[in-house]
């Protein structure tokens, strides 16, 4: 984990192409306190690095974030208000490539979309 602390795993689903994930995010962490005092809200980046750090579960690989062709931060996620978050990423490959679809939501609320493509660390 990158960002030692910031997030808890409380459910996690792998099948051939798809991982559903819940994970809770530490309300109390300095990242926190930085972004923003006194209104908190989850930095993209470290959404990002979430999303990767599942799918590197998921697939036991060391992975790269290659490119992005699509990333829609679509609500702000406070970590006091909503602390649990749902991640569904359908994987496909391609070649050397690994190609991701993130929906990351609270309750009913989109938060984020991604469309990315990792390559695999040797």
């Amino acid at each position: 984990m990158l960002i030692e602390g910031l997030y808890t795993i409380e459910d996690f689903k792998v099948n051939e192409q798809e991982i559903k994930a819940t994970v809770k995010l530490n309300k109390e962490h300095n990242i926190f306190k930085g972004h923003f005092p006194g209104n908190p809200v989850m930095p993209g980046v470290c959404m990002i690095q979430i999303i990767k750090e599942l799918t590197e579960k998921a697939t036991k690989r060391n992975l790269f974030l290659a490119s992005s062709s699509n990333i829609k931060f679509m609500a702000i996620i406070n970590p006091e208000l909503n602390p649990t978050l749902q991640l569904e990423i359908v994987m496909t490959e391609e070649e050397d490539l690994l190609k991701i679809k993130n929906t990351t939501s609270f309750g009913e609320t989109v938060a984020l979309k991604l469309s990315a493509v990792f390559k695999t660390i040797v």
